[in-house]
């Protein structure tokens, strides 16, 4: 499996998938009950679960195939209209519908052309939901962590916000406290400063085509 992903700069790639090259540990997660479904783990889970069917798949598998499986996953675990608005900042108001809509369907593409290039395959690592959350500004943090075939676990956890259509993550801490929103917010600043969405859109576009073709640097 690929260690590294094209997600605005390399500390944005750790911090969002560099370090996700596991297989998923769905454990209790599997038929859980209907009255469960408020709590705010249980995305998570299904997010896991997600990412072994496609790991299992295998990189034999077309990338098209791949991303098609995984995006109602991404769809349904990540608030992405959030994650863009609270990524681009305050600029986000200066645009107008139009580049709106188009850099939210790039952003879309992007996360789950990146989830789909980097979990490509299954190398023996899991996936752990823990039990224990905490209240950060109102949200919901869950925590989790990847336990390597060899090495030191790492922490990773999800901001998760309660919506009308349930829990929805709107942010990822590695180590718990490295944000992936702080972190590509620094990273649009710079394709945003003319107030063009153009290049981020570029951007965005031709790290997609990258993926694709099996980049993952």
């Amino acid at each position: 499996m690929r260690r590294s992903l094209a997600y605005g700069g390399t500390l944005g790639r750790r911090a969002l998938l560099g370090t996700f090259a596991a297989g998923a540990w769905i454990g209790p997660w599997v038929g859980r009950s209907r009255a469960q479904t408020g709590d705010a783990r249980q995305p998570i889970g299904t997010l896991y679960a997600g990412l072994q069917t496609v790991m299992r798949m295998g990189p034999s598998a077309p990338f098209q195939q791949r991303f098609d499986r995984l995006a109602p996953v991404i769809d349904q675990v990540f608030d992405l209209d959030t994650i863009l608005r609270s990524s681009v900042g305050l600029r986000w108001s200066a645009l107008d519908e139009a580049a709106r809509q188009t850099l939210s369907a790039v952003f879309r593409g992007f996360t789950i052309a990146s989830y789909t290039a980097n979990f490509d395959s299954d190398s023996g690592e899991k996936f752990e939901v823990l039990p224990q959350t905490r209240a950060v500004a109102g949200d919901t943090v869950v925590e989790s962590r990847l336990l390597p075939a060899h090495g030191d676990p790492v922490r990773i956890d999800y901001v998760m916000r309660g919506e009308p259509m349930g829990w929805r993550a709107v942010d990822v801490l590695l180590d718990g406290t490295i944000s992936r929103v702080a972190v590509q917010r620094s990273d649009f600043r710079s394709l945003l400063a003319g107030g063009n969405p153009a290049p981020l859109i570029a951007s965005l576009r031709n790290k997609v085509a990258r993926l694709e073709a099996g980049d993952t640097g």
